[in-house]
């Protein structure tokens, strides 16, 4: 494995060999303010830096007080910008969307959906705080970050290429991995004063070689993966829909069967990408480190074991993975 800093000097030399076909930036013309109720509490800060993980993340963008990213609805790339307004016990968003061209109310609408659907805003924990409240090691976790919603990356392709990217290697450089694929081959949008990237879709991938993945900075297993996965979509983008109608168990499975997808992928996207709450990644290292540091336990876990310890908080078992990353976050200093 290269250090940072070689790896990153690879990425610049190799990035202008692949990126033959860059992506079309666009000058934003027109805009839209609107708002969207939010059930309280809510925090958007510590809501975002579960999509973020990491400062040095380029497509998830925060500035203390708005979260930024690049939608890609259609063909066309919108930049969105989303504030709270109001304190956590009485919360509204405001959203400012920026195009290159008009933007009609049906785009709007499907920007709140998307909204809605990442950041949780319909959710209601009342259910979990009041387990909480009769448990003493949870309820103290959970006191600190009232009013997160647990967030969802916006489609499950982009949950597989987070978690096949992030495989075996430190998150930091896993991050790191997903900005330069998102810069070489993500939707573009140009803004006042900078550029920036959506994260790639199946058909941004498609037609994309290995052998340029490699370039920056995958394995070759992985750009192998990723390559499938795209492909995949890109031919049937209806494919996963009966996903969410599946067991747990039968959805893990039928994603396991995806290239480069493992179980701790597919429990993975199940939490990240369908939304599942109950489950806990347990073939997550670190998660499990994380969850026996927090419980005072000798870290010996295996899957088996981890899965019995987290049922006591059933079906909030997912929560708990949530609520150590961002315990960890705050240990960092990123979040308070």
């Amino acid at each position: 494995m290269k250090p940072h800093s070689e790896l990153d000097r690879h990425s610049q030399r190799s990035r202008r060999a692949v990126l033959l076909n860059p992506p079309i930036l666009y000058a934003p013309v027109r805009q839209r303010v609107f708002r969207l109720s939010v059930r309280p509490p809510f925090r958007l800060d510590l809501t975002v830096w579960l999509l973020r993980r990491r400062p040095h993340n380029a497509v998830d963008r925060w500035d203390g007080t708005t979260y930024r990213r690049v939608l890609a609805l259609g063909n066309a790339p919108f930049e969105i910008a989303v504030c709270q307004v109001g304190p956590p016990k009485k919360p509204e968003l405001e959203v400012a969307v920026t195009s290159a061209s008009r933007i009609e109310p049906r785009e709007e609408e499907e920007v709140a959906r998307v909204l809605r659907l990442m950041l949780g805003l319909e959710l209601d924990l009342t259910p979990f705080y009041e387990l909480a409240h009769t448990d003493a090691l949870l309820e103290e976790l959970a006191a600190r970050f009232v009013g997160f919603r647990p967030p969802r990356f916006p489609t499950l392709f982009e949950t597989l290429v987070n978690a096949i990217a992030c495989q075996q290697i430190t998150l930091t450089l896993g991050i790191a991995l997903l900005n330069r694929l998102c810069a070489n081959w993500g939707p573009g949008f140009s803004g006042a004063s900078a550029r920036a990237w959506g994260f790639i879709r199946p058909q941004d991938l498609a037609e994309v070689a290995p052998e340029s993945l490699k370039a920056v900075g995958l394995s070759r297993q992985k750009a192998v993966a990723l390559s499938k996965l795209a492909e995949l979509l890109a031919r049937d983008p209806a494919c996963f829909h009966g996903l969410s109608a599946l067991t747990d168990e039968a959805a893990s499975s039928d994603l396991s069967r995806l290239r480069g997808v493992g179980r701790w992928s597919a429990e993975y996207a199940l939490l990240r990408g369908l939304g599942r709450l109950n489950v806990f990644p347990a073939d997550d290292i670190s998660g499990r480190k994380k969850l026996f540091r927090w419980m005072k336990l000798p870290d010996k876990a295996d899957y088996q074991a981890t899965r019995r310890v987290v049922k006591r908080w059933s079906p909030y078992q997912g929560l708990i993975y949530l609520h150590l990353i961002l315990a960890s976050l705050s240990e960092k200093g990123w979040v308070s």
